[in-house]
C-alpha cells in the first residue's frame, strides 16, 4: 500500500486517467525518460501527485524560478497533506555574488541577505530525506548547486536517548562542533543555551519547539518538547537527534585535513604570483587565505566557507560538488516542471558561474579550489537523476529527442475547454482591425492580451487605444516583477480590460477572464514569434469559453502553420471528445483570491507610508524600525518573500536616516 495519498474532493478526468496511467506504467518499466505534455489548465500537476502516490517512491520537483516553486509547494502541499512536502529554493534574499572587474579594476564584495526561514526549510528538506520515504522536494534550480556532502551531515548529527550515559558538557562540546551557537538568551534556530544542567536547544531544521535536555550527573534524566513562546512542555520524548546547524560542516579529522590542503595550494598558488612578479595578487591572496585558515582553525567555520567546499569534502579538482541530489535515494524520481524553461536555466548555470570565478581566481582573490564550489554541469546532473518526467505544455527538441516517443498527453481538459480557435489577419490596418475586436470582446465584459515585438509599439499602441477610450494599460522587461504582478490583478478585477506586452508568456499566467489573444506581427519569426512562443500564448485564451486567437501577419511562416496545425491537432481532439461523452464545457472559476490573487496580495505589500520615509519624524525612528523588523520577520515565516525584501528596503533607508540624524546632533 503506497504511503502516498492523494487528498482532493476531484477525481482524475478527461485526458488524466490516461496520461497518469502511461506515465505510472513507464516508471514502473524502468524508462529512464519520459514527457508528460499537458496542455494549458489541463491539471498536469495533479496528475504529478498521483502518478508519485502511485509509484510510492520519493520525488523532486524542479521548477525554473522561485515564484513557480513557491505555487508549486503550495500545490503538492495541499496534495498530500499526511506526507511530507518540503521546498528547498536559494536562501538569499538578496544576492550580490562577488566578482572582480578588470577593466576598472572594481572589487566587487559578496553581499547577501539570507532569509532564516528559507535556510530552515532547507535543513528541514535534507534531514526528512534521511527519515522518510513519503517524500516530495519541491526546488529551483539552486539543487544543483553545491552543498556539504550528505554522509558529513548525517554522521555528525548529535543522537541523545532518554536514561543514557552522557556528561552535559561533552553534550554541548559536540553541538559546537556541528556549528550550534552558544546563547545567554532565548535560543533561536540553530543555538542552545545552557542553564545548570538543562540544555535548551532549537534544532536547525526547526524554530518552533525548544528541545530541552536535562541531566542528572552524567545521566540524561529527561527530554522534552517546550514552546518557545510560553515555555510550556509540550511532549515527552525518549530520543532526539539534532543535525548540523550548516550543511558545510566536516569531522574534525577531515576539517584539518582540509585546512592542510588549503595552506599547500595556497602556498603553490603565492609561488606561482611571485614568480611572475605578481607581488600585489599574491599579497591579497596570502591576506586572505590567511584569515579563512585562522577561522577554520578556531572555530570550525569561516565566511564565504563554500569556496573551500572541495577541500572539506576531500574532492579531487574537477570532482562535481554534492548538491541536494545526493541527498535522494537511488530510486528517487525526478519531474521538471515547465521544462522547456526548466532545462536550459540548468545547462547555462555552470559557465557563467565558472567565468566569474576564474576571473577572481586570476587575480588573488581565491586559490583555484573555489572554482570547484560550483553548480553541476548538465552531463553531471543528467547522471544523477535517474528516472525523469519532463512536464510541459510545448516542450522542446531535447525533451521530444531523450524521451523517444515516450509521452503521455494529457490534451482534454476536465473543464471540457478546447483549445482557442486561431485566424489569421493582413498586419496592414492590424491597428484598427483590433480596436473593433476590443470593443466586441469587452462589451461582453472579457479581457483581451496584445503581443507587440517592441517596447516602444507597446507603449504607442496602448496610448493609441487610451485615446480612444480603452481601458488599457502594458507590461515590458523594465516594469519591476512586483508591479507586473499588481498589473495582473488589476486586469483580473475590471480596473482596466486590454494588456499590451512584449513577451506574455509567462508560465502559470492564470487568467480566466481573458477572452482573446491578439499576436501583432505574426509574420516576424524569431524568438518571440517561434512555434513554442505562440503556442503558449495560445494557451492564455485557453482557460475562457469564447477564447480566440487572432494573429496579424501578410505571410504564414513555418512557425505560425507549426502553431496552427498543432493547436488544431489538439482542438479536434478535445471537441471530438467532448462530443462523444456529452460534455458542455465550462469556463476555469477561479476567485479573485486564488492563487493568482493570493501571489498579487502577498507579493505586492501596501506597507504604510512606503513612499515617504522622510515624513517619518526622527523621535520615532527607532519604534518604525523595530516595527518594520518584527513585520519583515513575518512576512519571512509566511513564505512572503518578496514583501520581506521589501520591508528591508524600507528599513535600511530609515537607518540611514537614523545616522544621518545621529551625526547632525554630534556637529
Amino acid at each position: 500500500m503506497s504511503a502516498f495519498k492523494v487528498h482532493s474532493d476531484f477525481k482524475p478526468a478527461g485526458g488524466q486517467p490516461e496520461a497518469i496511467r502511461q506515465v505510472v506504467s513507464r516508471l514502473r518499466d524502468g524508462v529512464s525518460d519520459q514527457v508528460l505534455l499537458g496542455v494549458t489548465g489541463s491539471g498536469k500537476t495533479f496528475s504529478v501527485a498521483h502518478a508519485i502516490a502511485e509509484v510510492d517512491r520519493p520525488a523532486l520537483i524542479l521548477a525554473h524560478n522561485k515564484i513557480l516553486a513557491a505555487q508549486l509547494y503550495g500545490e503538492f502541499r495541499e496534495l498530500f497533506p499526511d506526507n511530507s512536502v518540503h521546498y528547498f529554493v536559494s536562501y538569499y534574499d538578496y544576492y550580490q555574488p562577488e566578482a572582480y572587474i578588470p577593466q576598472s579594476n572594481t572589487y566587487i564584495e559578496k553581499d547577501v541577505a539570507i532569509n532564516d526561514h528559507i535556510d530552515k526549510l532547507r535543513h528541514d528538506a535534507t534531514t526528512a530525506l534521511f527519515e522518510r520515504r513519503d517524500i516530495v522536494v519541491v526546488a529551483s534550480v539552486s539543487a544543483i548547486y553545491g552543498i556539504g556532502a550528505p554522509q558529513d551531515y548525517y554522521g555528525m548529527m548529535s543522537f541523545i536517548e532518554k536514561g543514557a550515559q552522557a556528561d552535559r558538557d561533552d553534550f554541548v562540546s559536540r553541538l559546537a562542533g556541528i556549528q550550534y551557537e552558544r546563547s545567554g538568551d532565548a535560543p533561536a534556530r540553530g543555538t542552545f543555551r545552557v542553564r545548570g544542567d538543562v540544555v535548551d536547544v532549537v534544532p536547525s531544521h526547526g524554530d518552533d519547539e525548544v528541545v530541552r535536555v536535562e541531566f542528572f550527573g552524567d545521566t540524561v534524566e529527561s527530554i522534552s518538547a517546550v514552546s518557545r513562546e510560553t515555555g510550556a512542555v509540550l511532549r515527552r520524548m525518549d530520543k532526539a537527534a539534532f543535525y548540523p546547524a550548516s550543511h558545510y560542516v566536516a569531522p574534525r579529522e577531515k576539517l584539518l585535513a582540509a585546512i592542510d590542503g588549503i595552506k599547500d595550494e595556497l602556498e603553490g598558488r603565492a609561488g606561482h604570483f611571485e614568480r611572475r612578479g605578481m607581488i600585489e595578487r599574491k599579497d591579497r591572496l596570502s591576506e586572505r587565505t590567511s584569515r579563512d585558515i585562522e577561522f577554520l582553525e578556531t572555530m570550525g567555520f569561516c565566511p564565504g566557507i563554500e569556496n573551500y567546499s572541495r577541500h572539506l569534502s576531500g574532492r579531487e579538482e574537477g570532482e562535481p560538488p554534492f548538491t541536494l541530489l545526493d541527498y535522494f535515494p537511488d530510486d528517487f524520481v525526478c519531474v521538471i516542471d515547465e521544462s522547456h524553461q526548466t532545462i536550459p536555466q540548468i545547462r547555462g548555470m555552470h559557465a557563467g558561474d565558472r567565468s566569474r570565478k576564474e576571473t577572481l581566481v586570476e587575480h588573488g582573490f581565491r586559490l583555484p579550489s573555489a572554482i570547484d564550489n560550483r553548480p553541476l554541469n548538465f552531463d553531471e546532473f543528467k547522471n544523477r537523476v535517474g528516472q525523469t518526467l519532463y512536464v510541459s505544455a510545448t516542450p522542446a527538441a531535447y525533451e521530444m529527442n531523450v524521451s523517444r516517443g515516450a509521452v503521455a498527453e494529457q490534451i482534454i481538459r476536465p473543464t471540457g475547454l478546447a483549445d482557442p480557435a486561431v485566424e489569421v489577419r493582413p498586419a496592414r490596418g492590424q491597428v484598427d482591425d483590433l480596436l473593433g475586436e476590443i470593443r466586441i470582446a469587452n462589451g461582453r465584459g472579457e479581457r483581451v492580451l496584445v503581443s507587440t515585438l517592441t517596447k516602444k509599439m507597446a507603449e504607442d499602441l496602448t496610448d493609441c487605444y487610451r485615446e480612444a477610450g480603452v481601458k488599457v494599460r502594458y507590461m515590458h522587461s523594465e516594469i519591476e516583477t512586483l508591479e507586473r504582478v499588481r498589473i495582473i490583478n488589476d486586469l483580473r478585477s475590471g480596473e482596466f480590460e486590454v494588456l499590451v506586452g512584449i513577451n506574455l508568456l509567462r508560465e502559470g499566467l492564470d487568467i480566466p477572464e481573458v477572452a482573446l489573444f491578439a499576436v501583432l506581427d505574426a509574420d516576424r519569426e524569431g524568438y518571440l514569434r517561434s512555434e513554442t512562443a505562440l503556442i503558449q500564448m495560445f494557451g492564455r485564451a485557453a482557460r475562457n469559453t469564447n477564447g480566440r486567437v487572432i494573429m496579424y501577419g501578410d505571410k504564414i511562416t513555418p512557425s505560425m502553420d507549426a502553431a496552427m496545425k498543432e493547436t488544431e491537432r489538439r482542438r479536434e481532439i478535445q471537441v471530438r471528445y467532448n462530443k462523444e461523452n456529452g460534455i458542455t464545457p465550462s469556463a476555469v472559476k477561479k476567485n479573485l483570491r486564488g492563487a493568482m490573487g493570493l501571489v498579487c496580495e502577498a507579493d505586492y505589500p501596501a506597507v504604510e507610508g512606503e513612499d515617504d520615509a522622510q515624513s517619518v519624524a526622527p523621535e520615532k525612528i527607532p519604534s518604525k524600525i523595530k516595527t518594520l523588523t518584527a513585520e519583515m520577520k513575518k512576512s519571512a515565516d509566511g513564505l512572503e518573500f518578496e514583501k520581506a525584501a521589501h520591508l528591508k528596503k524600507r528599513i535600511k533607508t530609515l537607518k540611514e536616516m537614523e545616522a544621518q540624524y545621529i551625526a547632525d546632533m554630534k556637529k
